[in-house]
């Protein structure tokens, strides 16, 4: 009796003490001390001279276009020959592979051609390069053209693919998600510049929701585990309104907020190319394929290509050769077109979808605080997000057809704006006028060609190799981007028998010995450390040296350090003075947003901007932003570009025509496509049409009361009755 006396007691005492060392660890794991990525200060840190002046950085520059199609043709120009290397392609070259002191693209043949400029192409190249090996990679268009430049904006790994991996049992989305934010980690830690993280609200609607959102969320959480941003937290309803104020108020009974990535998508894309191009890769954009070069054997050996650049500035373009050991195929949408040049028979893969996005002015939404709709009326998702000072809203998801510069149909733009309705407040009426660009993207998914279901879809990408030795790579996500380019390049090196090693004599790409950027480039996959452009000299305060040294205006400082990284310092030095007293330099393009002309310099020297829309729309993100906004600031950088790269009127007037066409596909008014650049100088696209003009209270002087607003008559006196003489 005396024995269970005691084991009673002890018995709750160990359960109370369970119980609060799991809940305490809980509670710790949850609010622990974090270190979020970006907040870091900067790796090189601004000089001050004696007086207390800035001394501004010094960087590297990236060779030239014209260098580096110089570079594509030497490797035609000579058989190169040396120890032979092991592999299934390697008695097509004798070659292994030097390893190279920053200077590729010599009289021999590439380790690889890559084929597509998009996410995944630059990624690819800025990862081989980094091994060690010879690379050259080519894009018909620009730089993130395509899909990459059309995304939602969101580095995350995806609440949506976690809930069907739970309630499928499918592992392979739980890896998707588990990979995805790994990724969205380095993201941050790699270009702190271009990317940020996000809060996202997910509002509840019925009390039993909450538990289940509050377990999704927490869920996302762990498994991000130290790649994780911010832990996940609960708002009453008070609070998630005063968050979120659009919200409808008599359906929310509180919130869930979580966090995610948010980036710059094609100037990250950009920014992969160019740090590719610094490391010694040959990059070149408005390069295109014409036709596969093949061995005796029938073992591909190169492509032919032609300078698009040549044809729009009035010259014949010179088709010639380049030679590579191996040829990967990253295009996106257009995977199949390559294949087949490699080979007529083979079955498509790639089954096209589109997804569209429309941009709502910013005061839909709160600057720092997204939103997510996790039920729509037919069971997808929305995302409703802050983005460049506007509002993102989207996306659709329907089969399409492939073509370059797809159109937003009304349908899918008023499916979205119905959506938006659906969980705003009934005051804030949401109108088509208020749409300022929309667009299509094309999403590559893809069948596995050696699936006996050809009609799956691969979940996340696939990589696969023809019997000549096409190595394609299509499919995924802007996330894991660089987890596709290292898997590809994992793939290419055996089959190819290429020969990785460290890399030498790295130029210093931060403009300074302080941090060497070769030390950790061992001939292994090193991308998850590999500081892209700009982010060795950013911090969250770079904005204010930037001010204080150039006398730019605060929101131009901010974007350019948040676009450009350390190398804002070059945009900033290439601006023109105002002739004001401030600000000092830095004249805008677009009186709307802070983009100014020292960006447009900047493109074309440090860039490879070649075309109004390679700035207009990915280099500075205008014409995302606003088609309209991007037509008036047309003609400006259509005469900086004309001065940088000395464009006669024949090659003006026509990217002025090619501008305006693709502008109709980020939803420029068709009253506007056949505008002229003389309308436009003179003011007269600025008028407003009846739709625009109902949009607005529009008065030629300021009233006491507007009379459009009151209720009374003009001239009636509302303190004496209305049948008094007085009103008669």
């Amino acid at each position: 009796m005396t024995a269970r006396q005691p084991r009673r007691l002890l018995r709750p005492l160990i359960y109370a003490a369970a119980t609060v060392t799991i809940g305490g660890g809980v509670l710790y794991y949850s609010y622990r001390p974090r270190n979020i990525p970006g907040s870091d200060p900067a790796a090189v840190p601004p000089k001050f001279g004696p007086d207390g002046t800035i001394a501004p950085p010094r960087f590297p520059k990236v060779r030239s276009r014209a260098e580096q199609i110089v570079n594509l043709k030497k490797s035609a120009a000579t058989s190169h020959t040396s120890e032979v290397t092991d592999g299934p392609f390697s008695s097509l070259f004798q070659s292994g592979s030097k390893i190279h002191n920053g200077e590729t693209g010599g009289e021999e043949p590439y380790d690889l051609l890559i084929i597509g400029g998009g996410a995944t192409g630059s990624g690819i190249a800025l990862d081989a390069v980094t091994r060690g090996l010879r690379v050259a990679c080519i894009e018909r268009d620009d730089f993130s053209s395509g899909t990459s430049s059309k995304s939602t904006k969101l580095v995350h790994g995806g609440v949506r693919y976690l809930e069907k991996a739970v309630w499928e049992l499918d592992y392979n989305q739980y890896k998707l998600v588990k990979e995805a934010l790994r990724e969205r980690k380095y993201f941050l830690d790699t270009a702190p510049h271009l990317s940020s993280w996000l809060p996202i609200m997910l509002p509840i609607q019925k009390w039993w929701q909450a538990p289940y959102f509050w377990m999704g969320t927490k869920a996302y959480d762990f498994l991000a585990g130290s790649e994780g941003i911010e832990s996940s937290y609960f708002l009453t309803k008070s609070k998630a309104l005063e968050a979120f104020p659009m919200l409808k108020r008599n359906n929310v009974v509180g919130a869930l907020v979580y966090y995610d990535g948010a980036h710059n998508d094609s100037r990250m894309n950009v920014s992969i190319a160019m740090t590719a191009a610094l490391y010694g890769a040959t990059v070149v954009n408005h390069m295109e394929i014409v036709g596969l070069e093949k061995d005796a054997s029938g073992k591909l050996c190169g492509a032919r290509v032609k300078d698009l650049v040549q044809e729009k500035n009035g010259k014949r373009a010179e088709e010639f050769t380049i030679k590579a050991r191996g040829i990967i195929n990253a295009t996106g949408p257009f995977t199949d077109s390559i294949r087949k040049m490699d080979d007529q028979t083979v079955d498509e893969i790639v089954a096209p979808s589109s997804g569209v996005h429309v941009i709502l002015p910013g005061y839909y939404s709160p600057a720092k605080m997204g939103l997510i709709d996790p039920k729509t009326s037919d069971g997808r998702v929305i995302f409703f997000l802050p983005w460049q000072g506007n509002t993102i809203a989207g996306t659709t998801d329907a089969p399409t057809e492939i073509s370059q510069n797809p159109i937003a149909g009304e349908e899918e733009i008023n499916w979205i704006l119905s959506e938006i309705r659906g969980y705003l407040a009934p005051d804030i009426n949401v109108r088509r006028g208020d749409v300022l660009a929309a667009w299509s993207g094309i999403r590559p998914l893809v069948r596995d060609p050696k699936a006996k279901n050809t009609e799956s879809l691969v979940r996340n990408h696939l990589i696969t190799i023809s019997d000549s030795g096409l190595l394609t790579c299509a499919g995924g996500k802007w996330t894991t981007y660089r987890q596709m380019a290292e898997e590809a390049v994992d793939e290419a090196i055996p089959q190819y028998g290429l020969r990785t090693g460290p890399v030498m004599h790295v130029p210093h790409i931060s403009g300074t010995e302080m941090v060497d950027d070769a030390a950790p480039l061992d001939g292994t996959c090193q991308t998850h450390q590999v500081r892209l452009i700009g982010a060795h000299g950013y911090s969250k305060t770079l904005f204010i040296n930037l001010i204080q040294h150039f006398g730019v205006e605060t929101d131009v400082a901010k974007h350019l350090t948040e676009s450009y990284g350390d190398r804002a310092w070059t945009v900033a030095a290439l601006s023109a003075p105002t002739e004001k007293r401030f600000p000092v330099r830095g004249i805008r393009i677009s009186p709307l947003y802070p983009f100014i002309d020292g960006e447009v310099r900047y493109a074309v020297r440090h860039e490879y901007a070649q075309t109004a829309v390679d700035v207009l729309a990915r280099r500075t993100r205008l014409a995302f932003l606003n088609a309209q906004a991007a037509l008036e600031a047309l003609p400006t950088v259509i005469d900086l570009m004309g001065e940088e790269l000395k464009w006669d009127s024949k090659r003006k007037n026509l990217e002025w025509r090619e501008s305006v066409k693709f502008l109709a596909s980020m939803g420029l008014a068709k009253s506007k496509l056949n505008v002229t650049r003389r309308d436009v100088e003179s003011g007269k696209v600025a008028e407003y049409d009846e739709h625009e003009r109902k949009l607005y209270s529009r008065h030629d002087r300021p009233a006491d009361t507007i009379e459009s607003d009151s209720k009374f008559e003009s001239g009636e006196n509302p303190m004496i009755g209305k049948d008094s003489p007085a009103n008669k």
